[in-house]
């Protein structure tokens, strides 16, 4: 199989987006081209299914599930072509040395992340991905509130916007998230 160029493509927007119906959609047509495919996952996004990246919309793929970033580069096969990592936003800065030995060594490398957190402040490794790939898409949802253009993700907390000093990453709370605008986009500092 011929060797592709390496290069990394950064998915992100806010959560609504798209974003992982997109990442889905390159893989597969990846796989329809016979690339060597590898996804993975961070192992607190256990929202749908463990093993798989799934959309909102319900499209899905096999992934494998880690802990940390370190642990991607030893479970990439030689003959892998192409690695996706969904949700990069809750990977430490460390994720960004791992894709750059991926592409430099001639893979092509997908990410979606969330490139903004709920404060609608950068969100972990994304602003580093995002300014080191070849190709950037940056998705936008629908506002709940005036049906324009979001590229923000709201937290609700029993239909109150998270204030500003909440907890960036809450695992398995009970919160609602919604697509907001930058007019409609709500974060009280106290």
């Amino acid at each position: 199989m011929r060797k592709l160029n390496g290069r990394i493509e950064v998915i992100t927007g806010s959560m609504f987006s798209g974003k992982t119906d997109e990442l889905i959609r390159r893989l597969r047509r990846a796989s329809i081209a016979r690339q060597k495919i590898q996804v993975f996952k961070p192992a607190i996004d256990t929202r749908y299914d463990d093993d798989k990246v799934k959309s909102h919309a319900g499209s899905e793929f096999e992934a494998t599930p880690v802990s940390t970033a370190e642990e991607i580069l030893p479970l990439v096969e030689s003959d892998t072509t192409v690695v996706a990592v969904d949700e990069a936003q809750f990977f430490d800065a460390t994720i960004d040395a791992i894709v750059q030995q991926l592409a430099d060594r001639g893979v092509r490398v997908l990410i979606a992340g969330l490139d903004t957190d709920f404060r609608g402040t950068p969100f972990g490794p994304m602003p580093i991905l995002m300014a080191q790939a070849e190709r950037v898409d940056k998705l936008h949802a629908i506002c709940m509130i005036c049906g324009e253009a979001a590229s923000r993700t709201q937290r609700l907390i029993n239909g109150e916007p998270a204030k500003y000093d909440d907890p960036v990453v809450v695992v398995a709370a009970s919160e609602l998230y919604e697509a907001r605008c930058r007019r409609h986009h709500e974060v009280p500092r106290n």
